[in-house]
């Protein structure tokens, strides 16, 4: 199964654009945003959990990044409320659950072999620090190598520079109404922009996005 799987295209992906489509377990549904390969895979998805709904014990082969949209996700390890980023490293495991429901955006097999780093972050406690222009503030959730992770909040009308991003960018908005030269992306919104790709991003309301650069492959 290929989806979305060209890096070198850029991929934007609006509410109501793709359907739900059940998991192997009962319950879980997923909208696949990008994937390489079948039940395993390289895989960028919402995954929704109904209430009482599990997941079969299982390792993580190439790792799992995720954050909570809303409800409660839990495993044997705790329980993580909407806001709250998790990293799961090569080799972990975990039989996931969720109690009352919950929504979850999800990267599997996408850690650098080297990157064993296993945390949680609850995002509504954090402390945001001062972004690179005015009306913006930066949560960093993790770096490595080239890759880099944060939450950043846009303040309405703030605009930024032009720029380009080596090694691409992905962006879910999860509050307000993103926007650039191309378009405007609504909460729910996932998009990737390619290696060496360009845009001026700005937000007219504000809004609130997961931004990751600096991770996708360059062209051969």
């Amino acid at each position: 199964m290929r989806i979305n799987a060209d890096f070198t295209e850029r991929a934007v992906v609006r509410p109501g654009d793709i359907d739900w489509v059940a998991s192997p377990m009962p319950g879980v549904e997923r909208q696949m945003l990008d994937r390489i390969g079948e039940e395993v895979a390289r895989a960028t998805s919402l995954v929704r959990y109904a209430p009482q709904s599990y997941f079969s014990e299982h390792e993580h082969g190439g790792g799992e990044e995720f954050f909570v949209i809303d409800g409660v996700f839990s495993d044997e390890t705790g329980d993580y409320p909407a806001g709250t980023y998790v990293r799961n490293p090569i080799g972990s495991r975990h039989t996931p659950h969720s109690d009352d429901g919950c929504t979850i955006f999800v990267k599997l097999h996408q850690f650098a072999a080297k990157d064993s780093a296993q945390f949680s972050i609850d995002t509504r406690t954090a402390q945001f620090l001062s972004g690179p222009a005015k009306g913006l503030t930066v949560l960093p959730l993790h770096e490595f190598g080239t890759e880099s992770v944060a939450l950043v909040r846009w303040e309405p009308g703030t605009r930024f520079s032009g720029h380009r991003h080596w090694g691409g960018e992905e962006i879910l908005v999860l509050e307000g109404v993103f926007q650039d030269e191309h378009g405007d992306y609504p909460a729910g919104t996932w998009l990737r922009n390619p290696h060496l790709s360009e845009h001026h991003p700005f937000s007219d309301e504000g809004c609130l996005i997961y931004v990751k650069t600096g991770h996708l492959p360059e062209p051969e």
